[in-house]
């Protein structure tokens, strides 16, 4: 299995069942909250980058794996954030869910 293919199904894999829709009050409640942590997913990106590219400088341009993986894990956490802030998807990111 390549890496494309474990991506592929954290992203689109079996979902838990979110059960009965939230109302529309209660999903702008939770469209923000989710907003708010995208913003700071965004800046936590930059940083990652940033060190990411500091450790490629010092390694002869190796990445480090663990950054990459965590960079890899956060991005399909926002893939997951941006799904449920579009309507695409009922199931709400990580804390409401499982972190896979």
């Amino acid at each position: 299995m390549t890496d494309d293919d474990k991506v592929t199904g954290r992203l689109h894999g079996e979902q838990p069942d979110p059960g009965k829709p939230d109302g529309l009050f209660l999903r702008l409640i939770y469209m923000v909250l989710i907003a708010v942590m995208l913003s700071l997913g965004q800046t936590v990106l930059t940083v990652l980058t940033v060190i990411q590219f500091v450790i490629m400088l010092v390694s002869g341009g190796k990445p480090n794996p663990r950054l990459a993986e965590v960079g890899t894990d956060l991005g399909i956490w926002i893939a997951k954030a941006a799904r449920y802030q579009t309507a695409a998807s009922e199931v709400k990111p990580w804390p409401w869910t499982e972190l896979d």
